[in-house]
């Protein structure tokens, strides 16, 4: 057999001391479908006395993180610190050019300097893997590079934040509001302390933006991602969902379309929407990840399963390694960095899509046809309305509509009319009807 594959491991986290207990417990199988052994030889972490559960004393330990990329003794390293910038991005560098391949569970380094980082892997002739960057312990990078990759792809679009997935769902079991919820699933472990960036949709435009490159061959253009995300979405809105057949789930969507000048643009958004209960998104439940890739040829494909957790992202690196052992080094986005391609940002404007509008309005005469006029005045076409509940008299309501079909433009259009209206109590929430 071929001399072992020698790695070094910075950060050990849940999933950098799960990378460990992986090849511990399954060294003799990933030799076997590597072709060679793989070796942890150094690792690196901020604590050397923290009890990870793992024995680390027979790898070298090195202080700082960075000097691990100028070792002899190693092939291969892998990045499990984390942050878009700072250390992780300057062993990623460091690595990268001085000809070591370098697997990272990073999406937040990958979205920002992905493109950087792929030229210097190219560069060096080395891999620049990051399965685990999107979606765990799902396959969905490998599933669109290699999988998929006869296919000209049409649209990805899913679940890529299983905090945000378990809190919707928790709401539509039990009826209860964002903020109780939030805070079961951080006693739970599934949400930060601080959660800006799952529930605000960072985390999943991270992601999306990096599939988007993959399935599109288009430059990676994380900034271009319209973004929102579930906080202000209320226990009313789970069951006004549900009561139209439909559930709510935060979906990131890509695809692209002819621009004005016949250019190919890009289309990336990450907010909530409201799922046809019949759609295979609307079954997935709790922290789970999941991923609908739809090829010209071979149709709908649905990725799913662990988004995080130390076995699942673990699984994802140790499988990025195993590629490298094999001698897979590919470029990092399908087709060579000076291959993909610049594509500006879609405007959405005139796009087609049925809406969920939620006005939170006081309760007095003269609203719902202040509201009806705007909606007429833009040319928004309603499908149904309906007035939740009454307070005290003069109290807060709620108002929610339904459009038909029609341009993003003219919703946009009739809110422009309403805004600064005394009688809203709060900004419109406005949500997309997923199509199947």
């Amino acid at each position: 057999m071929a001399d072992p594959l020698r790695i070094a491991l910075a950060g050990l986290g849940t999933v950098g001391a799960g990378v460990i207990r992986l090849i511990e417990a399954n060294g003799e199988l990933i030799a076997r479908r590597a072709g060679r052994p793989v070796e942890i030889v150094a690792v690196s972490a901020r604590d050397r006395t923290k009890d990870r559960g793992v024995d680390l004393s027979r790898f070298a330990w090195e202080d700082d993180m960075t000097a691990m990329a100028s070792r002899a003794d190693v092939d291969v390293v892998v990045e499990l610190v984390g942050g878009s910038d700072g250390p992780a991005l300057t062993l990623a560098r460091n690595a990268l050019g001085a000809g070591k391949s370098l697997v990272t569970a990073n999406k937040a380094m990958i979205a920002h300097h992905g493109l950087a980082l792929a030229e210097l892997a190219e560069k060096a002739e080395v891999a620049l893997k990051f399965e685990a960057a999107v979606a765990g312990g799902v396959p969905v990078i490998k599933g669109l590079r290699e999988g998929a990759s006869a296919n000209a792809i049409e649209r990805v679009y899913g679940i890529l934040n299983g905090t945000c997935n378990y809190i919707l769902s928790t709401m539509e079991a039990t009826g209860r509001d964002f903020g109780d919820v939030l805070k079961e699933a951080q006693k739970l472990g599934y949400a930060e302390a601080d959660p800006t960036f799952d529930i605000e949709g960072i985390d999943a435009s991270h992601k999306l933006s990096i599939l988007a490159a993959i399935a599109f061959g288009a430059k990676i253009d994380f900034p271009s991602v319209e973004t929102e995300g579930i906080s202000r979405l209320r226990a009313a809105d789970i069951e006004q969902a549900a009561a139209l057949g439909f559930v709510i789930r935060l979906i990131g969507i890509a695809d692209t379309e002819l621009g004005a000048n016949g250019e190919d643009t890009l289309f990336q958004r990450v907010c909530p929407y409201l799922v046809p209960v019949d759609h295979p998104l609307a079954r997935v439940n709790g922290p789970t990840n999941a991923v609908v890739v739809e090829g010209n040829f071979a149709g709908r494909l649905l990725f799913q399963g662990a988004g995080a957790g130390d076995g699942p992202t673990a699984s994802a690196v140790v499988a990025d390694i195993i590629d490298i052992a094999r001698g897979d080094v590919g470029a990092p986005f399908s087709v060579p960095v000076n291959a993909l391609a610049p594509m500006p940002r879609a405007d959405a404007g005139h796009r087609v899509a049925r809406d969920y509008l939620r006005f939170m309005v006081a309760d007095r005469p003269g609203v719902l046809a202040e509201i009806a006029t705007a909606m007429r005045d833009a040319g928004v076409s309603i499908e149904s309305l309906i007035q939740k509940g009454r307070q005290e008299e003069g109290g807060e309501v709620m108002v929610s509509i339904v459009t038909h079909g029609g341009p993003e433009a003219n919703v946009d259009r009739a809110l422009e009319l309403l805004k600064g209206s005394p009688s809203l109590t709060e900004p419109p929430l406005v949500l997309q009807l997923l199509d199947n």
